[in-house]
């Protein structure tokens, strides 16, 4: 996949086919979306995702969490079989452009854009004046197909990166993985912590995620870990380990079912498939100790229970309120 960044100087090498979006969380309508394009690389068109390196609501002083940190965001597109990848470029002389100039100089001339979708809500150009109504308008004389792709609703509800980041913020991770089509996940290199796992035999790995990934509540969750290709049953704890740190960043630190080796300095994917019980702080090391192979036991035993345990082997749950 072909990643153009940090630019507006560019010119696709073929005709494309664009899907134009946010794309926050990738979640199943927007993966509704990519469908689309990627349909069209059977008509010789270049399936291009056309976003922006900084969300309007960030580069705007609104909300700035976010559901995919651009890494994990072109790790999606790459194995959904993107070919190109724009991440435009988003100041104050990109957002001042015009709508009508949006479309004329970036999506025709550089994107070379033969078929063009978008959701509903689509927005882009100064002041978000740009629409699904004004890309219609230019198709004619910009000489491209536009199609409009409907929400997708799941539960009588439209699913929106709005919504999965609710069900995020509650730990409701069923909820959320069910919008998302798979797992909400932290992606990261693992870094050396205190070491305290290992010297009371159980080791984890640490994450340390950027300061705009959305963290579910604190708490330790049921999960499952991708490394090398190869999926293990985990249990994670998201929060600053009150017990043994006065340390105020949150972090993920995962225990792996039978994984036996280093994971310092490799990336790793935690799956948060369902919330257990909040982060508590414990009296002793030996309390946490003690606690800590409760949970282990536990979720253990469920998966074994579960031929092929997945993101759907725990009832639904979440913190309470």
């Amino acid at each position: 996949m072909q990643i153009i960044e940090k630019t507006t100087d560019f010119v696709l090498p073929a005709p494309s086919a664009v899907a134009l979006g946010k794309f926050d969380g990738v979640h199943i309508g927007h993966r509704r979306l990519l469908g689309q394009i990627l349909e069209q690389k059977r008509h010789g068109l270049l399936a291009a995702v056309f976003t922006f390196d900084t969300s309007a609501a960030a580069f705007f002083g609104g909300e700035s969490a976010e559901l995919t940190t651009v890494d994990e965001k072109r790790r999606i597109f790459r194995e959904m079989g993107v070919d190109v990848l724009i991440e435009f470029p988003l100041n104050r002389e990109t957002a001042a452009t015009e709508a009508p100039v949006f479309v004329t100089e970036y999506l025709v001339r550089r994107m070379r854009a033969a078929y063009i979708c978008a959701g509903p809500d689509v927005s882009f150009g100064r002041g978000g004046a740009g629409d699904y109504a004004l890309l219609e308008r230019y198709a004619g004389q910009g000489g491209y197909r536009v199609e409009l792709i409907p929400k997708v609703r799941l539960d009588g509800s439209d699913v929106s990166s709005t919504a999965v980041r609710e069900a995020v913020r509650g730990g409701r991770m069923e909820k959320a993985a069910a919008m998302l089509g798979t797992p909400y996940s932290v992606t990261g290199v693992v870094e050396h912590g205190r070491q305290l796992g290992r010297t009371i035999g159980i080791p984890t790995a640490n994450l340390l995620p950027p300061a705009d990934k959305l963290l579910p509540p604190n708490g330790v969750y049921y999960a499952s870990v991708r490394v090398d290709g190869q999926v293990y049953p985990a249990v994670s704890n998201i929060g600053c380990r009150p017990t043994v740190s006065d340390g105020h960043v949150p972090g993920v630190e995962t225990y792996l079912y039978g994984y036996d080796g280093d994971l310092y300095g490799r990336q790793i994917r935690v799956e948060l498939l369902a919330f257990r019980r909040p982060e508590r702080k414990f009296d002793s090391v030996e309390s946490l100790r003690a606690q800590m192979e409760r949970d282990i036991a536990e979720v253990r035993q469920i998966y074994l229970s579960v031929p092929q345990a997945d993101s759907r082997f725990v009832p639904e749950s979440g913190p309470r309120e």
